[in-house]
């Protein structure tokens, strides 16, 4: 055997044992039902997605798995793809309540329908696993909460994450579109971000991978970026779910995630050699 072949081997011998470990019986059926298409397909998704990505240090397989559910169902145009990820991260731990939780996340960056979608699928992948927990969460609402005390819980949660960046958002709105800020402090900061299950960080690591995979929102991602690495993220938590990516929205989308990082991160470093 040469050498590169042996290379080649490893790699997929490393990567179909994660995607066993992920897809369960569903690894044997994907790498089968391209056998009379396309197999090298199968070997290069095995060895790439798995045997190089998978395999890499940096983030643990439930968050792996959890961002690859928020970027498929913010692209919206991979509902088997989602499917067999939602099965996956069942298999390596993740609740279904959590993968409940990353969807609704997701309306606030892809829509309400692309949320709805979702979690079409979500229900059908539980109602295959009778031994699934219940996935409802409901969040903690106060009947006494005033309008102004919900746009002052969001704007809390607001500092908190996005700090400045997000502060220059809203101020952006302000001379056109004012509303369009409340929307974004009430609904996504008040509403979404305070829901249980899900910390602060994980809600903003899954933010980055589906804003990298959209390739539309470079802005809203640097944004988020910031307002992971406020909430306790590491920059190679970062650059590792933005390089994910790669495999599930092109190496171009990832490139530019990855672009957004290096300024972020750049200036991050000069704000700190400036105090």
């Amino acid at each position: 055997m040469t050498e590169t072949s042996t290379v080649s081997t490893t790699r997929f011998d490393r990567g179909f044992e994660l995607l066993r470990t992920v897809g369960g019986p569903a690894a044997e059926r994907f790498v089968d039902g391209l056998a009379d298409i396309a197999p090298d397909l199968a070997r290069l998704t095995v060895e790439f997605g798995y045997g190089d990505i998978y395999s890499r240090p940096g983030l643990t397989l439930p968050q792996r798995q959890l961002i690859n559910v928020g970027a498929l169902t913010a692209l919206g145009t991979a509902a088997p793809q989602l499917r067999f990820h939602i099965d996956g991260a069942l298999n390596v731990g993740v609740t279904p309540a959590e993968i409940v939780e990353t969807i609704i996340h997701m309306s606030v960056y892809a829509g309400i329908p692309a949320a709805l979608n979702g979690l079409t699928v979500a229900k059908a992948a539980f109602a295959d696993r009778p031994d699934a927990e219940n996935p409802i969460v409901l969040a903690e609402m106060s009947p006494e909460e005033t309008l102004a005390q919900r746009y002052d819980r969001g704007l809390d949660a607001l500092n908190r994450i996005d700090g400045e960046a997000g502060h220059q958002v809203v101020a952006s709105l302000a001379d056109i579109a004012p509303d369009m800020a409340r929307y974004i402090i009430e609904f996504a900061f008040a509403d979404v971000y305070s829901r249980p299950v899900l910390d602060l960080a994980t809600r903003e690591l899954i933010t980055i991978a589906a804003c990298t995979a959209m390739g539309t929102a470079a802005p809203q991602l640097r944004v988020h970026l910031h307002g992971f690495l406020n909430v306790g993220g590491t920059r190679t938590e970062a650059v590792e779910a933005i390089t994910q990516m790669a495999g599930y929205a092109g190496f171009p989308a990832a490139l530019n995630g990855i672009a957004a990082a290096r300024e972020v991160f750049a200036a991050r470093d000069a704000e700190a050699d400036s105090e």
